[in-house]
This record gives C-alpha cells, structure tokens and sequence, in this order.
C-alpha cells in the first residue's frame, strides 16, 4: 500500500506539534501571575506566535500526507478492527483527525487566497502585510495542530499494525512462485501417463456355410 510511506512524515509531525506545545508551556508561567493573569502581554503574545508557527509547519505536513493515510486505514480496516483489537481505540479517533484536517485545509485554503490577493496588489504591499497575516493564519491553526498532535498518534499506530499485518498475511512474490512451481512439480509426479488410445475391435468375421 503506498500511503504506508507517509505514515513516517506523520509520525514526525505529531511528534514536533507536541515539541513547540512543550516548549511554550515551559516558559508561559514566567510570563503570568499566579492567577494565571499575563504580566508581560508582549512577551506572552510573541511566545504564542514562535508557537503557533512551528505548529503551523507540521500542520503543512498533515495536509500534503494526512488525506491519503486516512483513506488507506479506513479501506483496510475490517468491522472487527473497529468492534475490538489491538487498533478499535485508534481507529474511533479518525472522525476527530478528518474534522481537524478538514479546519486546517479551509484555512489553508484561506490563505492561498490572501497570497493571490496580495500578489495582484501594488509592489511592496505583500512584504508589508504578509508577515501578519501569516500570524493571523498560525494562530487560527493552533486549535487543529493541538488536535492533530493528540490524535496524529492513533492514525500513525493504525496504519503502522495494518500495514504490518497486510505484509504478514500475504506471502512475498518469490514465495508465490516457489509454491506454485512445487505444487506443478508434485502434480507432474503424481499424474498417471495417459494410455494411447485402443483401437475399436473389429467386428466378428461371419462364420462361412458349407454346403
């Protein structure tokens, strides 16, 4: 199956979503009070915006290899997989990763059209506003990149056991044939040679009269 080549690139995206979230919760108690009030706005506002950026990069790739890791795993996934096994709680995650993907793709597709927007404007203008509006995007994002990275995990385990278990259940070609050509051989050994073809009796010669 050939989405089983994204599965890694998935794998890595959740994992660096779940890396910036980290990151930012180790430094955001120095920007508020004990009451959880800011008392840096600024620093707290641009630690949110490294944040939501680097999420943002990861959330890209969820987008290119996200769609087609979802389709495999619901193709190759049995009515047994969902009632029970070692994946049923993986697979009850999916309906929460295709609505995050498809949160994440509107704003994708959002953007493109702010850039299209930008690039038919006066010289200049888009060096102006892009770096905005690329916060605006980032920040719009974080709710779907915080829900890929805890629900990325489960898509990657799903596929992962049922692409091993596909490897497991069919045999390799050369395998194939190697059987096929043992089973041919015993056939020949076995089958009795055909007999040539009796040649009908001639009919009774009439006995000759006498007289």
């Amino acid at each position: 199956m050939a989405w089983r080549q994204h599965v890694p690139a998935l794998a890595s995206a959740s994992a660096g979503i779940k890396e910036a979230a980290d990151a930012w919760d180790a430094v955001s108690d120095y920007f508020c009070d004990h009451d959880g009030w800011p008392v840096d706005e600024k620093g707290c506002a641009d630690g949110k915006v490294v944040r939501d950026a680097q999420a943002w990069k990861h959330v890209e790739v969820f987008l290119a290899h996200g769609p087609e890791v979802l389709a495999g795993v619901r193709a190759a996934a049995t009515e047994a997989d969902y009632l029970g096994g070692p994946i049923s709680d993986d697979l009850g995650r999916l309906s929460g990763i295709d609505a995050a993907l498809k949160r994440a793709g509107q704003i994708q597709h959002e953007w493109d059209d702010v850039i299209a927007i930008m690039d038919g404007s006066l010289p200049g203008t888009r060096a102006l506003y892009e770096g905005r509006a690329q916060e605006i995007r980032n920040a719009e994002g974080w709710h779907d990149a915080h829900e890929l990275s805890v629900h990325g995990p489960a898509l990657v385990r799903a596929a992962e056991y049922l692409t091993s278990r596909s490897a497991s259940d069919q045999p390799s070609q050369a395998e194939r044939v190697r059987v096929a050509l043992t089973r041919s051989a015993a056939g020949n050994r076995t089958a009795p040679p055909t007999p040539p073809p009796v040649p009908p009796a001639s009919p009774p010669t009439a006995p000759h009269r006498f007289r």
